[in-house]
This record gives C-alpha cells, sequence and structure tokens, in this order.
C-alpha cells in the first residue's frame, strides 16, 4: 500500500481526533461550572428557568423557583450559573447598567431633538398635497397641440 491510499484515513482519524477533544473540554467547563455553584448563586436551568441555589448534594440540587417554592433538579438540568448582577438584572428587572461605555437610544429621536430646535419655521418644507386649484395655476399651459414645435 501507498501512502496516497492511507491519507484519506488518517485526515478522518484526526479529525475524530480533533472533534473529540473539543466535546470533551465543553463538557469539562460544564462540569467545572456545575460545581462552582453555591447557595444563593442565580442559576439558569437547561430549560430556561431561572432560580436560586438553595443546597448543593452530590448528584442534585435544591433550587428556589419562586419565594417559598422549592424543587429538586439534576446538577446536570443547571445550564448556567449567572453573576448576581446578571441574575438581579435579568430576574428583578434591575435596569441599571455598569458600564464605562455611553448607552445608545433604542430610536433615533433623541438624535433629532437639537436640530429640530434650531430649525426655524421658514426652513421646513411643506409634503402635504396641494389643493385641485393651486396644482392647475401651476402647471403651465402651451396652445401648442401634439405634434406641434417652437421651430422654424
Amino acid at each position: 500500500m501507498s501512502i496516497m491510499t492511507l491519507l484519506p484515513f488518517i485526515v478522518l482519524i484526526g479529525a475524530m481526533f480533533l472533534m473529540t477533544r473539543s466535546a470533551k473540554k465543553k463538557q469539562q467547563q460544564a462540569v467545572e461550572m456545575r460545581n462552582q455553584m453555591q447557595p444563593g448563586t442565580g442559576v439558569r436551568t437547561i430549560g430556561g428557568m431561572y432560580a436560586t441555589v438553595k443546597e448543593v448534594g452530590e448528584d442534585t440540587v435544591l433550587l428556589e423557583v419562586a419565594p417559598g417554592v422549592h424543587a429538586v433538579y439534576a446538577k446536570n438540568a443547571v445550564g448556567a450559573v449567572l453573576d448576581d448582577d446578571e441574575y438581579n438584572r435579568i430576574v428583578h428587572g434591575d435596569t441599571e447598567l455598569k458600564t464605562d461605555t455611553p448607552v445608545v437610544p433604542d430610536d433615533a429621536s433623541s438624535l433629532t431633538e437639537a436640530a429640530e430646535a434650531e430649525a426655524t419655521e421658514g426652513d421646513k418644507i411643506d409634503l402635504g398635497k396641494k389643493d385641485a386649484e393651486e396644482s392647475r395655476r401651476d402647471v403651465k399651459t402651451d396652445d401648442k397641440t401634439d405634434g406641434d414645435t417652437d421651430a422654424k
């Protein structure tokens, strides 16, 4: 057998190795994240429910899904462990942003307010429809018939 016949198999085995290696890394990161859970930590389950951790067991977690409502979940059901700021923003609706970057408005109206204040009434253009008589007066009428020209 030559090296050219073995090359596709070598490439295939290498690709499979790389795929399983990245999957193992992701699984390891998920296990580490779940081991970081402590009572009082905010979490999101794989089903999209937000809750607070009350107790952490070997394979299970006791979550408080609402005030006074507790449920037991498998540790594997926890999709993400959230920071306190992010959890409070999502669950309690805290909208205070703690960033140094400027906040961009959702609409462009605040960007044009200063320009509108400076504009005077004469600067504005009327985009409304004209009355029928005004439009007839504005149209230039010639006494020529179809086919007539000004050429001599």
